[in-house]
């Protein structure tokens, strides 16, 4: 008797750099083919950050099932492989109700781990780790950069957390990061995956960028992140999420180091180096359809949607031969 195959499920990834509009593109198809979206940005995650990590409105998150976003408190830890794991939840759940998923996010290190599965990391080695920390982030980096300019290319000059973790892997292992994540992955399987990525012209995207870290810091803008950065601090004390992008700038404004247009001025900066990081890393990413517009451009929204309903009407495969 013929062995039965089971079906791949139909997966959607929406990727890109900041501000390119993943999440509007993402909202729209997920209204269009009765889907769910999981969010796979790394400060999303974290509850009451709402202006600095531009999460989709309240609105929208009723309107279409939203995961990955609000999982944890900013004063718990959350790594690739928490998010991993999560993530994989949620999938189990969206395909027990019989609906379609949809990756959307520019975080690359989480998809990776959702999708190929994390290398088994070298033992912790604490006293390294704590002597790394007596160290700058701008030090760091430049170590990091030595052992491993892939994942220096990649991790924010400023993340201490990731640097000191970064590079204590790597010596523990001797043997660089990025070279250890190719070992020994758990990849995702039973899901036939549509890789959809947004690509817009860079003068274009830095103009958005601008826009919106000066429209964070507004005080139009449920009083702006100085303000929300005000109150996580009061609530919460510092913590790693708050020197995140924005967030960070935001404190200096607070303890009295920039004033509000730098503050600006450096958000600005640092977005436009993070989409650049982030443009490189999917660049090398395989089996992506490149998308060379913004989320809000119809002609994206069209070819999208073409992909998705090509993508969906494949036939499943075979049985295997008896």
């Amino acid at each position: 008797m013929a062995a039965l195959v089971e079906p791949e499920l139909p997966l959607i990834v929406l990727a890109g750099p900041t501000a390119s509009g993943k999440s509007g593109l993402a909202l729209r198809l997920a209204e269009h083919f009765d889907a769910e979206i999981i969010s796979c940005d790394s400060v999303a995650v974290y509850r009451d950050m709402e202006i600095g990590t531009a999460k989709p409105s309240r609105a929208d998150r009723a309107r279409i099932p939203h995961h990955l976003i609000d999982v944890v408190p900013p004063t718990e830890p959350f790594t690739a492989g928490d998010f991993a794991r999560h993530a994989r939840e949620a999938l189990e759940a969206i395909r027990s109700r019989n609906r379609l998923p949809i990756i959307a996010g520019g975080t690359g290190l989480y998809l990776r781990a959702l999708l190929d599965g994390l290398f088994p990391a070298p033992p912790q080695q604490p006293a390294l780790r704590e002597r790394l920390r007596t160290r700058t982030s701008p030090h760091l980096h430049r170590v990091l950069t030595r052992l491993d300019p892939a994942a220096a290319a990649l991790i924010h000059p400023n993340d201490l957390p990731k640097l000191v973790r970064a590079i204590e892997v790597s010596l523990a292992a001797r043997q660089p990061l990025t070279e250890q994540w190719q070992k020994g992955r758990d990849a995702l399987t039973g899901y036939r995956i549509l890789r959809l990525g947004l690509q817009p012209p860079r003068p274009a995207l830095y103009a958005r960028i601008n826009q919106r870290a000066a429209r964070m810091f507004s005080s139009e803008n449920e009083g702006g992140l100085i303000e929300e950065t005000r109150n996580l601090i009061g609530k919460y004390g510092p913590q790693r999420p708050f020197t995140s992008l924005g967030y960070a700038e935001a404190t200096a404004v607070l303890e009295g180091k920039l004033t509000p247009p730098e503050a600006i001025a450096l958000a600005q900066q640092g977005h436009r180096n993070y989409a650049k990081r982030q443009a490189t890393w999917f660049r090398k990413e395989p089996a992506f359809h490149w998308l060379p517009s913004f989320g809000d451009d119809p002609a994206t929204y069209t070819e999208a949607l073409s992909l998705m309903h090509q993508h969906l009407e494949r036939k499943p495969p075979p049985e295997a031969a008896p």
